[in-house]
């Protein structure tokens, strides 16, 4: 009975062995009847790449140059609206922010809040640069966060939420401005 049994193990296993080794060496086919050869090439060049690698858009040296142009034409704009020293320029003061809409908005929070523009831009960045911050009221943290709860710990008694919006919009409409 041992026999039997262990002699039905042993072909079992070398069965599945020589079906995987005989299914690696197969290859596969395509559809097969009427309108075969056009489904074939269809499905040879997909039109959506499945490596999710390419499904992320990578900022070219085009779309770099676009932010410097803008920063240098919204300065003057800025500084006239008192968003911006006279002495500080748009791509100076947007430099830690990955993008300019977000860096806009903080501008226009702080100033329409009569909040230190280095107090907001280090709590909603996280970067800290060698700008005094001891002015700042609350605690400025070494980890990014939104805009709103960043004005609701600078200057807790306004809607942070109504005027982070507020910002946006304006910052929206400072970049429809220069046609983006």
């Amino acid at each position: 009975m041992k026999k039997y049994w262990l002699l039905a193990v042993v072909a079992s296993f070398g069965a599945s062995f020589c079906f995987s080794v005989g299914a690696g060496n197969t290859v596969a086919q395509g559809p097969a009847g009427a309108g075969a050869s056009a489904a074939a090439q269809e499905s040879s060049h997909p039109g959506h790449s499945l490596n999710p690698i390419k499904w992320v858009k990578k900022d070219s040296k085009h779309s770099a140059d676009s932010r410097s142009d803008m920063e240098k034409k919204l300065t003057p704009k800025l500084q006239a609206q008192g968003l911006l020293a006279a002495n500080l320029t748009a791509t100076d003061a947007c430099a830690p922010f990955i993008a300019l809409d977000e860096c806009l908005a903080s501008l226009h929070a702080s100033h329409n809040l009569g909040i230190d523009f280095n107090c907001v831009r280090a709590d909603v960045t996280g970067v800290h640069t060698n700008v005094d911050l001891s002015g700042c009221k609350g605690s400025v943290g070494d980890k990014a966060q939104n805009l709103t709860k960043s004005l609701h710990m600078l200057k807790p008694d306004a809607d942070a939420k109504g005027q982070a919006k507020n910002a946006e919009k304006q910052a929206k409409d400072d970049l429809k401005d220069l046609g983006t």
